[in-house]
This record gives C-alpha cells, structure tokens and sequence, in this order.
C-alpha cells in the first residue's frame, strides 16, 4: 500500500512539473521574441527546443518510476512458527525411558545439540550401546540424528 501512495505523489509532482515547464517555456518564448532581432530563425529557439524536450523526457522517465510504484506487487512476508526450546521440552514424555535415556535427553534440552561421541564419553557407553539407545529414542520420535562427516549430531526433535 505504501509503493501505491508514493507512486501518486511521483505522479502528482511529475504533472505539476510539466505545467511548469510549459509556463516557463512560454515566457521565455515571449522573452527571445522580445530580445531577438533574427526573428523565427534565431539560434536562441533550438536551445530552448533542446531544453525543453530534455525536460519533457525527464519527466516522462519519473512518471514511468510512478506507475511502476502504483502496479508494482508488495512482496509478501511469510511468517513461520517454530517451536521454541521451551515448547519441544514440554512435548518430550519421559514414560517409558529407562535412567540413561532419560540423562541423555536431559543433555539436549541443555545443550540443544550435541555430538554422539560427547554423548558416549559423558554417559559412559560404548558405541554399540549409543547406537541402539539412539535407535530406540528416534524410533519414538524424541530425537534425531543429522550426519556430519564423519560424526553424528543429536538434537531433539
């Protein structure tokens, strides 16, 4: 809605501009005329010609930038809702996760995300035991794993 206002006021300024300069062309029309002795072959009359199609031209030119402005689509913003760390906290049930489930959970709420080697070493679990209780949490949807070269990252879900 903005574009549209100022593309009326472009327009509004560009119309008085050209009442201007008709104004002024014929006033120092009627002064070469005065001042002129050479009469209707007088150089004086291409340099006002000169000038005054450089200004009909620029004054086309902010016009087109008015219109342009008036039919120019706004851009839409596009708002998307996430989840906050507060709100994936509130979904996560603890029912049915065994202690080491429930500390390794706890980690994520803290960290957010966390490599699953830092996760073996604070838990004190092997990687086969890491493996299959990561298994089992993403089966339930708690969690997910993203690959990262050669290491895993574990968020929440």
């Amino acid at each position: 809605m903005r574009n549209k206002n100022v593309g009326f006021l472009i327009l509004g300024i560009a119309v008085i501009m050209i009442i201007m300069v008709i104004l002024f062309n014929n006033l120092i029309k009627q002064n070469i005329g005065l001042t002129c002795s050479h009469g209707p072959t007088c150089e004086m009359y291409n340099g006002l010609n000169i000038q005054t199609w450089i200004s009909y031209i620029i004054i086309g030119v902010i016009i087109l930038i008015g219109l342009f402005l008036i039919f120019a689509r706004e851009h839409e913003k596009i708002i998307l809702k996430t989840k906050t760390v507060k709100e994936k906290r509130k979904a996560i049930s603890y029912e049915g996760l065994d202690k080491q489930e429930k500390e390794l959970v706890k980690i994520l709420e803290k960290e957010n995300a966390v490599f699953q080697s830092t996760l073996m070493e604070q838990l004190s679990i092997g990687k086969v035991g890491m493996t299959r209780m990561l298994d089992k949490l993403e089966a339930k949807q708690i969690i997910e794993r993203k690959r990262r070269g050669m290491n895993n990252i574990v968020v929440l879900k």
